[in-house]
């Protein structure tokens, strides 16, 4: 049999082999050495973005200094004073409440944490200030209730925007056909308020998932709520990107094995963001492609 009618030894193989040019040193490499560097150069499959999952206050709607009035406006209502000393009722001025809001979750939590630093106060509903556990609870419960029905005014009074470039990166993942979520810590009643009047009843009801704190036994930063949306989205982490405000909710997207990028509020912007893949002060320029690149090139370093 001649040599021509042998078959090549590598069929898959298809090498086309330059003319040496002067100066220059070639070196002959035999087919398992080209072998193992073609499986070398192979590139692992990247997962696609999948879903994208939203956080709603401080990421849809800046609403730190809402819920600040509406604490405010039930002091007053009430007038809660903490000590003889206190000129008028109970005032949570900005910086103060930024440093509150960061350190206590829950408006019956921190209210408790304040009242224990300052003093039980007296007001209209005890104008002795509670001793029994069951007085304080009593006390707490009425402000709270007050305070968010007072904050669903200020919501359903239509001066609310969401933030930049909140809703365009929502219809373009829509249209793309990615899925999208809502993920929030708070009351499931407020959330459901905040997304009807902000981002409208069309694509409230167009969410692919939506979940509250209520949905779930432990708030962020546990990941719980972000590892029940993949879920319920039928997606793995790593296909989701998570945006969110601050560095609790980084940490329960993290924890879920989801990548996070931050838009920081006024009241965030100093958290330690270094786990997030990108940070912006809002979304007004951050298009979908954007984040298709940024979490395959987060994923691609892993």
């Amino acid at each position: 049999m001649s040599i021509a009618s042998h078959p090549p030894p590598f069929p898959s193989l298809h090498l086309r082999f330059a003319p040496p040019i002067s100066g220059h040193r070639f070196f002959a490499l035999s087919p398992r050495r080209v072998r193992r560097r073609l499986r070398s150069r192979r590139i692992s499959p990247i997962a696609a973005l999948k879903a994208l999952i939203f956080d709603c206050d401080g990421v849809i709607l800046e609403s730190e200094h809402l819920h600040r009035q509406a604490y405010n406006d039930a002091f007053e209502e009430f007038n809660v004073r903490c000590g003889q000393r206190e000129k008028g009722p109970v005032n949570w001025y900005p910086e103060f409440y930024d440093k509150l809001q960061n350190r206590i979750g829950g408006g019956k939590p921190k209210m408790r944490w304040y009242f224990k630093e300052h003093g039980w106060p007296s007001s209209t509903i005890f104008e002795v200030p509670p001793e029994s556990d069951a007085d304080r609870a009593k006390l707490i419960d009425i402000l709270q209730d007050w305070k968010t029905e007072r904050y669903q005014e200020i919501i359903k009074s239509g001066t609310v925007q969401p933030r930049p470039g909140v809703l365009s990166l929502m219809d373009e993942a829509k249209a793309a056909g990615k899925k999208l979520a809502v993920c929030s810590a708070a009351t499931k009643s407020s959330v459901i308020l905040c997304l009807e009047n902000l981002i409208g009843l069309e694509r409230f009801h167009g969410l692919d998932c939506f979940l509250a704190g209520d949905d779930v036994k432990e708030k962020k930063p546990d990941p719980s709520i972000y590892r029940t949306a993949a879920k319920k989205l039928d997606v793995q982490g790593t296909d989701c990107l998570v945006v969110e405000d601050s560095v609790i909710g980084l940490q329960a997207a993290k924890g879920a094995g989801m990548s996070c990028v931050v838009t920081y509020t006024s009241s965030t912007a100093n958290q330690d963001f270094s786990d997030a893949i990108a940070i912006y002060p809002d979304l007004s320029s951050v298009r979908l492609k954007d984040l298709e690149v940024l979490l395959e090139k987060a994923l691609a370093a892993k």
